[in-house]
């Protein structure tokens, strides 16, 4: 299968610790100087910043899952090939030697088209395929980008290798060398904005990324890379860049707005610091966010040092939203000052696709339709995610069976091969469905949409009826006499479904009428009283063996096995191996939902 695009990416990105300094822009309109009671008004700029975030592999305003044009209840539209021509329409409008173009991370992980080309036909083979969001970003024209944590995903390699690939430097300050705790990536980048009589404008973007990568991709960064606070190094490498003569600084952050973080106290670090570095950091004019998959057209942020407002935005994920930075700058006093910046978001749905990225691209999306679409089994019944929330379903029970069967078969020959084997899945998507007759890949992939592997850890019962008791919290408390809404049943504290857990191989109630920690009830295992010093096998993905969500004991529990090949691949093949999937092989009611004793549905 043809994939040449290369022509278009032979050259490299700088790779290492070093700085990116990109040539001085041409032309860029200043406005004239005017004379004012005698004097001349001075010079003034206008510099047009422009960001994405969270592209998660969305060139195309497609879903892979569905194998159709994406849609959503809120009309939004999706995809580069979008943002492209939002790009070039705001080039035009202020002319291009006036914009600079970034990204605040997760760009190579998320769809099908990304994980074919890491994993499928990987860019890392010898002579092997130029990644398509390289493809797709050098072709827009993007200046530098932040790291994200899903760059981590598939390992260092790919992520260099995709380095390498980019015209345009992955920034990262705060992702360190384990070893010299110097910059394993460019920390900044530099770029001149040319103005007619007067001096250049030095722009300087800092790159930031998140700690929680320490975390959650511990198995590929654990003794090479170490990631510190957002906040730390943002004061100490933005009085150098002011040094250096930047006139502007911006941020790249990928990093949310909240100050909160999903791993608990597991690292000294915030897991969502924008606007913490914005009010602690003097020096920064304005702060492009990403990670947390929401749309804030601008946030004004008060530095605590100086009094100054920094203006923060973070456009929607998958390349749904555009934001626009307008800064204005005057030039006084020999030195040019930002006068004041305004920030926006563009909709993507506002657009048609550019052209130019869909024939780029064509024949690496068409390539991966037909990987999506082969048919690997066929199903006796349709199976549906639609009540998975508050229901044991069957299609959650196919992860389980998948996980435990391969912990099983992996621990045979193992001093742990006699010790009861339990499983944890999340409800993911709420729309996944497995239709009765054939079942594709992409059917397989739209239930598991996360590219997690799987993790064995070793637990007491104690330390499971710990973890459910957590995983409970998931629901909003309900009086019993009161009336089940279940649109309003679950997601307590805005905790996401995918911190949600069921655990196979045990029965019991989570009795919602109680509050939070005193609600699991009647949990047995083999039919009795659960043994608080009994030990399980818990086959768990690695996001949540790593710590992510903050469930209690998991982390720190003995790591029995581990492997690198994901989830939804061993779904895939299990479900191959049968050739049918018949959810007699699979499923059981393990919980249900109580109140006061009393089932609720």
């Amino acid at each position: 299968m043809p994939l040449n695009r290369r022509k278009f990416l032979k050259k490299s990105a700088v790779t290492g610790a070093g700085v990116a300094l990109a040539g001085a822009a041409a032309a860029p309109a200043a406005q004239a100087a005017e004379s004012v009671a005698g004097k001349k008004a001075p010079k003034r700029y206008s510099l047009t910043v422009l960001g994405t975030t969270d592209l998660h592999g969305h060139v195309f305003n497609w879903d892979y899952f569905k194998d159709a044009e994406y849609t959503d209840k809120a009309g939004n539209a999706q995809g580069l090939a979008r943002i492209s021509t939002l790009v070039n329409e705001i080039r035009e409008e202020k002319g291009r030697c006036n914009t600079l173009l970034l990204d605040a991370g997760d760009t190579i992980q998320g769809t099908p088209l990304t994980y074919y080309y890491a994993k499928v036909d990987p860019i890392t083979a010898k002579g092997g395929p130029v990644h398509p969001m390289a493809q797709a970003m050098n072709a827009i024209g993007f200046d530098a980008a932040a790291l994200g944590n899903h760059e981590f995903n598939y390992g260092i390699e790919t992520l260099r290798k995709f380095e390498s690939q980019c015209r345009f430097p992955l920034l990262g300050a705060n992702a360190l060398d384990a070893k010299t705790l110097k910059p394993a990536f460019p920390p900044y980048f530099i770029k001149k904005f040319h103005v007619p009589g007067a001096p250049a404008v030095k722009v300087a973007v800092l790159g930031l990324t998140n700690p929680g990568i320490a975390i959650w991709d511990k198995a590929y960064v654990q003794g090479k890379l170490t990631f510190p606070g957002l906040e730390e190094q943002a004061a100490k490498w933005v009085p150098k860049l002011r040094s250096m003569g930047a006139d502007v600084v911006v941020v790249s952050a990928h990093s949310g707005s909240s100050g909160t973080s999903s791993y608990g106290d597991q690292l000294p670090y915030v897991e969502n610091s924008a606007a913490l570095v914005a009010q602690q950091v003097p020096g920064i004019d304005a702060i492009l966010v990403g990670h947390a998959h929401v749309e804030i057209p601008e946030l004004k942020v008060t530095n605590t040092a100086t009094g100054k407002t920094v203006v923060l935005s973070e456009p929607l994920a998958y390349a749904e939203r555009l934001s626009v930075f307008d800064v204005e700058l005057v030039f006084e006093k020999g030195k040019w000052t930002v006068e004041s910046v305004a920030a926006s978001v563009r909709n993507s749905n506002s657009v048609a696709d550019d052209p130019k990225i869909t024939k780029l691209l064509k024949d690496e999306h068409d390539v991966v339709v037909a990987y999506v679409n082969q048919v690997v089994g066929t199903a006796t019944e349709t199976l549906t995610t639609v009540e998975a929330r508050y229901k044991d379903a069957p299609i959650i029970d196919l992860i389980t069976k998948v996980q435990e069967d391969v912990v099983k078969a992996a621990l045979v020959g193992t001093s742990y091969a006699s010790l009861p084997v339990i499983a944890q899945a999340s409800p993911f998507s709420r729309t996944s469905e497995i239709p009765a007759g054939n079942v594709t890949i992409r059917d397989l992939s739209s239930l598991y949409v996360y590219d997690n592997t799987l993790v064995a850890k070793l637990m007491t019962g104690a330390q499971i009826r710990a973890y459910l008791e957590y995983s409970a919290q998931y629901f909003v408390q309900t009086a019993a006499d009161a009336t089940v809404d279940v649109e309003k049943l679950t997601n307590a504290n805005s905790r996401p479904d995918y911190n949600y857990d069921y655990v196979s191989g045990l029965q019991y109630d989570i009795d919602i009428a109680q509050a939070a920690g005193s609600r699991i009830k009647n949990l047995t295992y083999n039919g009795a009283a659960l043994d608080d010093a009994e030990q399980f096998v818990l086959a768990v993905n690695n996001y949540r063996a790593n710590g992510g969500g903050a469930f209690p004991h998991v982390a720190s529990a003995t790591e029995v096995w581990a492997e690198s090949t994901e989830i939804r691949t061993r779904i895939a093949e299990w479900v191959t191996a049968k050739g049918s999937l018949d959810p007699k092989e699979f499923a059981s009611v393990d919980w249900k939902l109580t109140r006061d004793g009393t089932p609720v549905f």
